[in-house]
């Protein structure tokens, strides 16, 4: 593809770029579902030929293992992708809308229209995916896209530049490499749209720029998700389930369980099957175990160390894990139980592989403690009880809420994902995705309709008329 000089001073080649993308929006706006295909067939193909780079990128950042970046981070795109192409069609149809019987003669109906300029901020923990979903999203919607990925993870940054720039020109959709700062100057131009991926504080900043141009944002976000262990259980399969959804990528995933509500009566056998599932899944020696990733940096290696001596300062017991190495951003599999609301770690969102576990005696101890704190991106549920399942789902505000399994529903391209308030504002995914980068436009015309009958002067047969449509029509 071809690409325009690059010594203009850093701002103006931001607004560059911005206003080669707007000059061409109306084109990439007016696209049809088969070159709208077309393009999201070619991300799903280099996907699949250039699987081996992918792997390689995400093991320089993380020392991630290929299982574990097919599963997060190809898995994610292939599948969104191809439920995008089976369904776009479908989408872009305008739909039919009912026309009250006083406008007879009017007909109605609801369109789809590309918001335009769009701008992609995507994190550090799922590079690759969160960077290419909501982008596949908005180009379903019509739209061109600057893109600015996280300058943590630089080997997928740059794959995903040599990637997009391979398959568009930059008029269309283009990656800017950077640290926050770019991020902050990107923010100054007048997007149309801007979709975050990161932390509610960060997710704030966005959406206070955002408003400075009247942007509209989705902001997916994260939080404390809480993961409810009732009574009623399969022990064994719930352990299994928290345990891998938990220490993926190192517990570093929005959606995973930031900690545990278990019920008193299976505190012991439950603790230990957690601990007998970690030996299970990652062995006696994990720090050498190839499926197991690392800390993003030194950086969040230190506040995960600094958190769990708080921890067991305050009085946590760690029943498995707690070690480190610096030289590695290595962190083990870390439970901890007797946890308390003075500790930092269940003050602050984790996003690492440290999992607190408390202990309530009845469900409405547990129920009062969530509701307590901001709306979860994500609420798991643990239980075999109808009336458990039902109790929680009606008592709970969540992003999410997910029954005997974690962060499966991100696998679900059908299902919208998002949080509420602090976890996340707006949907994504598959649909949700294409109409969170849609203008929704209704489109109304007048055939024959005789709404001239209402225009003043109002003689006492058009008051009459009017009476009679209020009560009636």
């Amino acid at each position: 593809m071809t690409a325009t000089s690059t010594a203009l001073p850093t701002q103006n080649r931001y607004q560059e770029l911005f206003n080669l993308q707007k000059l061409h929006a109306a084109t990439v706006s007016r696209s049809t579902a088969s070159e709208r295909i077309k393009k999201i067939k070619s991300i799903r193909d280099w996907t699949y030929e250039n699987e081996d780079r992918v792997f390689k990128a995400l093991k320089a950042d993380f020392k991630r293992g290929e299982n574990e970046t097919k599963i997060s981070e190809i898995i994610p795109i292939t599948g969104e992708a191809r439920y995008i192409i089976k369904h776009l069609r479908g989408w872009m149809r305008p739909q039919s809308i009912d026309v009250p019987l006083r406008l007879l003669g009017t007909t109605g109906k609801v369109t789809h229209e590309p918001k335009g300029n769009c701008l992609i901020i995507s994190p550090w923990n799922y590079p690759f995916n969160l960077t290419l979903k909501p982008l596949l999203q908005a180009i379903a919607a019509g739209n061109v896209c600057i893109i600015k990925p996280s300058e943590m993870t630089p080997h997928t940054s740059l794959l995903l530049k040599e990637m997009l720039s391979e398959l568009f020109d930059e008029n269309e959709i283009c990656v800017i490499e950077g640290d926050a700062e770019t991020a902050i100057e990107l923010q100054k131009l007048p997007f149309n749209h801007t979709f975050f991926t990161g932390s509610p504080a960060v997710g704030k900043l966005v959406m206070a720029a955002a408003a400075k141009n009247l942007t509209s944002v989705t902001l997916e976000l994260g939080g404390k998700c809480p993961a409810i262990i009732d009574q009623n259980v399969n022990i064994g399969d719930a352990a299994t389930k928290i345990i891998f959804g938990k220490f993926m990528n190192n517990g570093q995933t929005c959606i995973a369980p930031d900690y545990l509500l278990v019920h008193s009566s299976i505190k012991e056998e439950f603790t230990q099957k957690l601990v007998a599932e970690l030996t299970k899944m990652y062995g006696n020696d994990i720090e050498n175990n190839p499926d197991y990733a690392r800390i993003i940096n030194a950086h969040h290696l230190t506040r995960l160390k600094d958190w769990l001596q708080d921890a067991e300062a305050k009085g946590g017991k760690v029943l498995a894990g707690g070690k480190s190495n610096a030289s590695d951003n290595y962190f083990a599999p870390t439970l901890i139980s007797e946890v308390t609301e003075e500790m930092t770690i269940m003050q602050q969102e984790i996003f690492g592989p440290i999992l607190p576990i408390k202990f309530y005696d009845d469900l409405p101890e547990a129920l009062d403690y969530i509701n307590a704190n901001d709306k979860p991106l994500a609420l798991y549920l643990f239980s075999k009880s109808s009336e458990t399942k039902k109790v929680v789902a009606e008592n709970t505000s969540s992003g999410a809420f997910v029954i005997n399994d974690v962060v499966i529903h991100y696998l679900i391209e059908s299902s919208p994902f998002g949080g509420v308030n602090n976890s996340g504002i707006g949907k994504s995914f598959g649909h949700y995705g294409f109409v969170e980068f849609s203008n929704i436009k209704p489109v109304v015309e007048n055939k024959f309709s005789q709404t001239s009958l209402f225009a003043p002067p109002y003689i006492p047969t058009i008051k009459t008329l009017l009476n009679a449509v209020a009560k009636w029509l």
